[in-house]
């Protein structure tokens, strides 16, 4: 309570008071929130309140998977903060980075482990990651994670932990592949849901403008300067499309503090372009889904869908990039002409409509200036001779 005062919590978020006594009394649980409530801290203060700190060399206690390296190495800074003084061990196991730094740090013992699934499931089958004493599994950003093919990997790990463990599992969205692997690798999870009604938080403002493709670059730019946002996420939906953006943005001097995150770039790369946009030394981040889940960046106050997400639920999960712990943000979404069936599904799923931003007026004008003018249909032929 004294370290938690120290870093600012001064009260529980919904989700907190919701899933921590049930941590505590060992329940497993379901927690499904939107993004920006404090989940990270729902289970990392149980987690910190329960670890055994006697052990000289420990083995990990706490398994932490998340879907990204990003997440992965925010979830692990968390710890830190809530350890405080406290000497607890924790590791950060994610591709991307050297294995032998990793598995010296395994080897000198560790109460926590977060990591990614792919590089958790390298450890277990080398032999570094001892999971023997396990009692507490983390799912953090669960649908994430089954969105981009990490089933059989998270099904794989949770096989091989012991089977008397307490496991939770915490989400934005609850699709029914979520329900399936509760009900196979938890025990009568207890479930909290603070997503009813709109799933996107409510201090979100949401417009749209249905935008050509080719009027895409000319809107944005005007949105940018009109509405001069503390720090931005302009998403794409390819990594080729995200980094065609960035450099004419990057090029046209127009703004200052332009970056881009995908998944071709390396991990020093990431890292370091992470760091930058959380010192807000980098104002326009232009990204794929990549930083769409799960990464807190107070200062973000808006959000630009460049390209609107295939899926609704990744809408949800960008969208909650802003207006975090009840700031303030807003959200803008481009949608082509073609696309109203994707726009409905999106509003469907946060149960709100998008406001038509105004923007669209000077569009629309645009796009009648520039349509080539109809001829005039010709006079129909008489159907009479003349002179009959």
């Amino acid at each position: 309570m004294a370290t938690l005062k120290k870093i600012g919590y001064e009260k529980p978020s919904p989700i907190q008071a919701g899933v921590i006594p049930l941590a505590m009394d060992e329940f497993d649980v379901i927690g499904q929130a939107r993004t920006g409530t404090g989940k990270t801290a729902a289970f990392a203060i149980p987690i910190l309140e329960q670890l055994d700190l006697e052990v000289r060399k420990p083995k990990p206690q706490a398994l932490i998977l998340t879907p990204t390296r990003e997440l992965a190495v925010q979830v692990e800074n968390e710890f830190r903060r809530m350890c405080d003084e406290r000497e607890v061990r924790c590791c950060c196991l994610y591709g991307g980075r050297p294995i032998k730094k990793q598995i010296s740090q395994l080897e000198k013992g560790c109460h926590v482990v977060v990591g990614t699934p792919g590089r958790v499931i390298d450890h277990l089958n080398r032999g570094t990651l001892n999971i023997d004493q396990l009692w507490f599994v983390v799912l953090d950003e669960a649908d994430r994670m089954l969105d981009i093919g990490f089933r059989p990997d998270i099904e794989k790990i949770l096989r091989r932990c012991p089977e008397e463990r307490q496991t939770m599992l915490l989400s934005a969205t609850l699709p029914e592949t979520i329900i399936k692997l509760a009900k196979t690798y938890m025990y009568q999870p207890k479930v909290v849901n603070f997503s009813q009604g709109s799933v996107a938080a409510d201090t979100i403002e949401q417009f749209y403008v249905t935008v050509p493709g080719e009027m895409k670059y000319d809107t944005l730019v005007k949105l940018l300067k009109r509405e001069q946002p503390e720090q931005s996420i302009i998403f794409c939906r390819t990594k080729l499309g995200t980094e065609k953006l960035y450099r004419k943005l990057y090029k046209s001097n127009q703004f200052k503090g332009v970056a881009t995150l995908h998944g071709d770039m390396t991990q020093s790369s990431r890292d370091r372009v992470m760091k930058d946009f959380r010192a807000a030394t980098v104002r326009y981040l232009v990204a794929t889904d990549v930083v769409g889940r799960g990464i807190d960046i107070t200062n973000v106050s808006h959000i630009i869908n460049y390209d609107i997400p295939e899926l609704s639920d990744d809408y949800v999960h960008r969208v909650g990039r802003t207006g975090r712990m009840g700031k303030q943000g807003v959200a803008f979404s481009f949608v082509r002409p073609d696309q109203g069936n994707e726009l409905t599904s999106i509003e469907q799923k946060i149960n709100t409509q998008l406001k038509k931003d105004p923007l669209q007026e000077e569009i629309d004008r645009i796009r009648a200036a520039n349509e080539p003018k109809r001829a005039a249909p010709a006079k129909p032929k008489s159907r009479y001779r003349r002179g009959l």
